[in-house]
């Protein structure tokens, strides 16, 4: 699932490819922004951890959870 998280006073976003599910997400980001974490913490695919102060967190967009593609594509 892909998660993108905009960064105050930065012109680009965070994207962030998790497998967790998007209730887990938002919680966890919920939980930072209510003031008693401070910071976000995500987990990605590889296993690569990102931490995010929660005062610069600017918006947060929470992809579906895919499931895998089967089938044939023109190219």
């Amino acid at each position: 699932m892909e998660v993108k998280i905009g960064i105050s006073d930065s012109p680009r976003e965070l994207v962030i490819n998790s497998g967790q599910t998007p209730e887990e997400v938002e919680a966890m980001v919920s939980e930072a922004l209510s003031g008693t974490g401070g910071v976000v913490a995500l987990t990605d695919e590889k296993g690569r951890k990102f931490l995010i102060q929660a005062s610069k967190v600017a918006y947060v967009e929470i992809g579906t959870a895919t499931s895998g593609r089967v089938g044939f594509a023109a190219v």
